[in-house]
């Protein structure tokens, strides 16, 4: 199976965020935040799987600074390690006023999906050309990471 690059994956989502969004602060949801970096970071994985992929691991998300109703919401995503059936995604969440232009870091979160054939079962995905420094440092942490988690399975 030929790699595919990292670049291949990149995706970004920008949405408004309005009223319907906000807690009772003013602010919008933290779940919200994270269903839409879920979503981001399976369609990034759903790019360089060519397979639908499932949601099974999200390594912490901590939470910078708040999002508020009237600004737009970014959230880019990109394939970061693979294994043989899964895949890390690096998936960053930006605010941006519109009126200001002032932007805000929201979170950075890595999300882990297994792509799966048309049964439903896992399915082998290509491997992960990476062609920079950076591509082989966030390469090299992933693969720790996933160390980890596997470790922390048992």
């Amino acid at each position: 199976m030929q790699g595919k690059r990292a670049a291949e994956s990149r995706i970004e989502l920008t949405r408004l965020m309005n009223v319907m969004d906000a807690n009772m602060m003013g602010n919008v949801h933290g779940g919200i935040i994270m269903k839409l970096c879920d979503e981001t970071g399976a369609m990034a994985a759903i790019r360089h799987a060519q397979h639908p992929v499932v949601t099974v691991a999200v390594d912490s998300m901590h939470f910078h600074s708040p999002v508020r109703i009237g600004d737009l919401l970014r959230v880019s995503a990109e394939v970061t390690w693979v294994g043989r059936t899964s895949l890390e995604t690096r998936v960053v969440a930006a605010s941006e006023n519109v009126l200001t232009g002032e932007t805000n870091h929201a979170n950075t979160a890595y999300f882990v999906y297994v792509a799966l054939d048309q049964h439903g079962r896992p399915t082998p995905v290509p491997p992960l050309s990476v062609e920079t420094d950076e591509e082989k440092r966030r390469f090299e942490a992933g693969a720790a990471r996933q160390e980890v988690r596997l470790q922390a399975r048992d």
